[in-house]
Parts: structure tokens; sequence; C-alpha cells
């Protein structure tokens, strides 16, 4: 069992918008080492066991594909710190930025841009923040040892305590956006209902 209201609180989520692109950032402090969470995110074999199978030419240039997901161009690698991705759009940037945090811990950042005509409003968090959160979480259970070896993500991503998460993410999603100031009331509600249909569907 994972303590659902720990780890939603462990992340910490903001949206910026201005006249060309929406972002999402996503930080968070992991009690692992850098080299440790650093190879958890890039190692085909290791990721495997928190996200989900990565294959490509898995250098700066290279293309990479996530299994049953998507893909993009590496942009840009520095390890063991940083690295720049497009992800399922040329125009859809990820950057994840790790640094030391103390003795055996890292701090993570992940921010996710997207156009602005893409996302429409800050509401566009909405299709990629719980996504995200899911995968904070999957690699805290990873580097900290509570993911074995033989589990599946994709499997313990469908079970209810996975979408109970899912639906404390949005609604900590629907804070963000609302403090941000970069969405209508309209665009919070109507983005809430698709998340929750989505990430979360049968949850009440």
């Amino acid at each position: 069992m994972i303590d659902i209201e720990s780890h939603i609180n462990a992340t910490h989520r903001d949206v910026t918008r201005d006249d060309e692109r929406v972002t999402v950032v996503l930080k968070r402090t992991y009690d692992a080492e850098v080299a440790d969470v650093w190879d958890a995110l890039t190692d085909p074999d290791r990721m495997k066991r928190w996200f989900m199978p990565i294959s490509g030419d898995l250098r700066p240039g290279g293309n990479f594909q996530l299994e049953g997901n998507a893909g993009g161009q590496i942009l840009e690698c520095e390890p063991p710190g940083r690295y720049k991705v497009t992800f399922g759009d040329v125009s859809s940037i990820v950057e994840v930025r790790l640094s030391p945090a103390g003795d055996e811990r890292t701090d993570f950042v992940l921010e996710h841009s997207v156009p602005l005509a893409m996302a429409q409003s800050g509401a566009g968090a909405f299709t990629v923040g719980p996504g995200w959160d899911g995968a904070l979480l999957g690699l805290a259970l990873f580097v900290t040892g509570e993911v074995q070896p033989g589990d599946d993500p994709a499997e313990a991503a469908r079970s209810e305590e996975a979408l109970r998460y899912s639906k404390a993410s949005v609604q900590a999603w629907e804070k963000a956006v609302a403090a941000s100031g970069t969405a209508t009331a309209e665009e919070i509600a109507q983005g809430k209902a698709m998340a929750e249909q989505f990430f979360a569907p049968g949850i009440n």
C-alpha cells in the first residue's frame, strides 16, 4: 500500500503561460543519489521496471520510442544532471534536471512545455500533469526499493490504488492551475472532468 496523500504532497506543481507557450513544472526530492536517479531515468533495463520499455538511438540527436506511448528526439543530454527531449510532437518539449540535495538525496525538476495553440490555456496541464505524477511516483517507489524484480509497472498503473492516486493528482493539478491564474474557471472545470475520466475512470 502506498501513502497517497504523502506522495501527492511530496511533489510541487506549477503552471506558467506566456503569449507562446504553456509549461507545467513538477519538483520532488528523492531519497537517492543523483547518479542513481539519473541511471534509473536513462538505463533502458531500469526504466522498464518502473516506467515503460524504451527503444531507439539513445544519445543526443537520436530518436526514442516509449512502448505504447510517446516518442521523440533527444535534443540535449548532460549526464548526470540534465536532458531535454521532444515528446510526442516536435513542439512539445520535456526537460529534466537533477541536482544534489544533501547526502544521498536528489532534487528532481521536470518541465513540459507546449505551444499555447496546443494547450489553449493553463488548463492544458490536465492532459499531461497527472501522467507525469504517475511517473514521479513510480520513480520514487523504484529508487527506494519498493518496486520488486518482476513487478509490472503497467499492471500497477491499472490498480485501484493507482487510480485513486491519479484522482488525487487531478485534484492537485486543479489547485495548481487555479493558483497560476492561467485558465478560466470554466476551462479548469472542463479540464478536470476530462482528466478524471481519462486518468481515474470509475473512481468517485
